[in-house]
């Protein structure tokens, strides 16, 4: 290749080695300029809105969180939101929370709510109830305005407590349990399944040690009293304000039917034991209708050897024909006095 020729080229076009360079600076800065034009279209909105809000949040804070894959708009809205709210949270906390699976708009509105009611809540605390899945801004806003459930569930599968009083009467109670969200035991602490479930035990166990239901028809804010007294909302994420029975209605007579049913199972106790005895006295009546049989065989045979024994005393000379019609003649005698005094012939003949 002939290098000589390339000094001339350049003279030969008329384009000299600064327009080259020139040209070089242009192609660049051009480039830069649609660069920096891409990244103000894309995030000159969201910080010239951060910037105007005291809030600033820069060009390669913002570049670095579209880089992670971080709702811009999220952050920097919240952000600003936080800042006006004079709440010290930075952008890297927002986005920390927001990478960590949190909600981010519900932390920063409970923060807001609980600045506002003067409630103490940090943003630690804040996120870790957040992260551990319960609604921070339901929690702060219980906290504020107290909540009112009803015990038990309506939406479950009974409509009242069911309780027995010591008369065996039973009562249909409707309560209704006014809390307020405990900030510091929500992370860990119970739900209102659980305060549902205390309240009705206490309300079961308070009539049930009642002397009768009129008691407690008379006075019913007792009920109330005894449970309050119980302390029901240990360990749990609320605090117990006030336990309102709404209604109380008086059922079956539970003990009248468990006495019917005890007595209806002694009856077929005392039943089952009669015929117990009674197929005892048909076997043993059974067994002597045997006994009987067995007997009368045994006469019967005994019978049989009588005319043999004669006829060997005939034999022998130890009885005559006179003494033979004597004994015939007795039997007869003793036959028809049988016969007059009703009894059975064929037993006097035997005889």
């Amino acid at each position: 290749m002939n290098t000589s020729l390339l000094p001339t080229i350049p003279l030969t076009l008329g384009v000299t080695p600064g327009d080259i360079a020139l040209y070089g600076l242009g192609v660049v800065g051009a480039i830069i300029v649609i660069i920096l034009l891409f990244v103000f279209l894309n995030f000159g909105n969201l910080w010239i809105q951060a910037w105007t809000s005291n809030a600033p949040v820069g060009f390669t804070d913002l570049i670095g969180m579209k880089l992670r894959k971080v709702d811009l708009r999220t952050i920097v809205i919240n952000r600003i939101s936080a800042t006006k709210a004079g709440l010290p949270v930075t952008t890297n906390q927002l986005e920390t929370h927001y990478l960590a699976g949190g909600r981010v708009t519900n932390v920063i509105r409970a923060l807001i709510a609980a600045r506002g009611a003067n409630i103490s809540l940090d943003w630690g605390t804040a996120t870790a109830i957040d992260l551990a899945g319960r609604d921070i801004l339901d929690a702060v806003q219980t906290s504020v305005n107290p909540k009112v459930i009803d015990c038990p569930d309506q939406r479950g599968p009974r409509a009242t407590i069911d309780a027995v009083a010591a008369n065996g009467i039973q009562l249909k109670v409707k309560a209704r349990v006014t809390v307020r969200t405990n900030l510091r035991q929500l992370v860990g602490g119970a739900t209102e399944e659980t305060v549902i479930a205390r309240v009705g035990q206490g309300i079961v166990s308070t009539i049930g040690s009642a002397h009768d239901h009129k008691s407690v028809l008379e006075n019913p804010d007792e009920i109330t009293k005894t449970v309050m007294k119980q302390g029901l909302d240990a360990g749990t994420a609320f605090e117990i304000l006030s336990i309102d029975i709404a209604d109380i209605d008086v059922g079956d007579n539970i003990g009248a039917k468990l006495m019917y049913a005890q007595a209806e199972a002694n009856t077929k106790m005392a039943q089952a034991e009669a015929e117990k005895r009674r197929a005892l006295a048909v076997a043993s009546e059974q067994e002597f209708k045997a006994e009987a049989q067995k007997n009368r065989a045994a006469v019967v045979l005994a019978e049989a050897e009588v005319p043999r024994a004669m006829a060997d005393a005939f034999r022998k000379g130890n009885m005559g024909i006179m003494d033979y019609y004597r004994m015939k003649n007795m039997q007869a005698d003793t036959a028809m006095r049988g016969s007059i005094a009703g009894t059975d012939p064929s037993q006097t003949s035997g005889q």
